[in-house]
């Protein structure tokens, strides 16, 4: 049984990297933010400059508290049109209307920090999490199949897929589609006629190990500040004026060293997320993701001590597993 789903983990390894996975992401918490004070909401609160997007804009951004600490991370879109899948009573909205989505982990957290301090401003914020469905098209023909041009991360379109209205984001990947959960069982078959495959959660988190790309959930978590994970460059803007956690980010920013790195891990043998890890004795962290690469074997991410510098070799839980600290993405 493990032979055979090492097989079928190497094909749809190999689907990825080579052709088009189709993934399904039931799991990521939707929101939609409406309103005409949306976007200087969203700007106070937020890492990142949501009052620059553009329609077909979107960034990646965190949620803080006022330690700097997450309290999630998220995608935020501004879309060209009223999104289809925004509003619960799918009435059209002439307001502004932004999308977030977000790790399952973060979104209750998300959804009552927006709620709470919307209090008094000209906003609305609804949770469209089983309305609205996410698939993922990983792989050099992603955008082929999605009929969409190559997009480059965060940036939107609308596109139709097997007669169903989607809008395409731009990933590091490939292409995501968002749209009504009532029809994603029409594009996902469009999508396998176009020729993606379906792919395994597990064959797509290796893709996100490789890369080196934290997650909130299993990497980050509510004790981890953006310069820990590695992502200010992709979520923090030091322009954009005042939002929850500022100070503490800028200070660490341009003053400080992080104590704890984003580290990417060769494991001499598999293990499991959340096992220990050590040097001479000293807890350095833990494993995040973790999985058996079909082209660099054991491999992991984790959030470490500074002490854990590429070329050092640490331990790996209480089974005599090693793993050396190697530099970021793997290759």
């Amino acid at each position: 049984m493990a032979d055979l789903q090492t097989v079928e983990i190497d094909a749809q390894y190999r689907q990825l990297r080579e052709e088009c996975g189709l993934v399904d992401r039931p799991e990521r918490g939707k929101l939609v933010v409406s309103g005409p004070e949306a976007a200087a909401y969203l700007q106070g609160q937020l890492t990142n400059d949501v009052e620059a997007l553009g329609p077909g804009d979107g960034v990646y951004a965190a949620l803080l508290d006022r330690k700097g600490h997450m309290q999630g991370d998220m995608r935020v879109l501004r879309p060209h049109s009223s999104v289809p899948y925004a509003s619960q009573t799918g009435k059209r909205n002439s307001q502004a209307e932004l999308w977030i989505d977000t790790e399952p982990e973060a979104l209750e957290a998300v959804r009552r920090h927006l709620g709470m301090y919307k209090i008094g401003r000209q906003v609305e914020v609804a949770d469209v999490t089983q309305e609205r469905a996410i698939l993922s098209l990983i792989g050099p023909r992603a955008a082929e199949i999605a009929g969409s041009p190559p997009l480059p991360e965060n940036v939107c379109e609308e596109v139709a897929v097997g007669g169903a209205r989607c809008l395409a984001v731009g990933t590091t990947g490939g292409i995501d589609l968002i749209l009504a959960a009532a029809e994603r069982d029409r594009a996902w078959e469009a999508l396998l006629a176009a020729g993606a495959a379906e792919v395994s959660p597990e064959a797509v988190e290796i893709v996100r190990i490789e890369a080196g790309r934290p997650r909130f959930g299993s990497e980050m978590g509510t004790e981890t500040m953006p310069a820990e994970a590695g992502i200010v460059e992709r979520a923090v803007s030091f322009t954009k004026g005042c939002y929850i956690g500022q100070e503490t980010v800028a200070r660490l920013h341009y003053k400080g060293k992080p104590n704890r790195h984003l580290r990417a891990l060769r494991l001499s043998a598999p293990a499991q997320g959340g096992e220990p890890v050590s040097l001479d004795g000293k807890e350095l962290g833990t494993l995040g993701g973790a999985a058996v690469s079909p082209a660099f074997g054991p491999i992991a991410l984790a959030i470490l001590r500074r002490e854990a510098e590429p070329g050092t070799t640490v331990a790996v839980g209480e089974d005599g597993v090693t793993a050396q600290v190697v530099a970021l993405p793997f290759g």
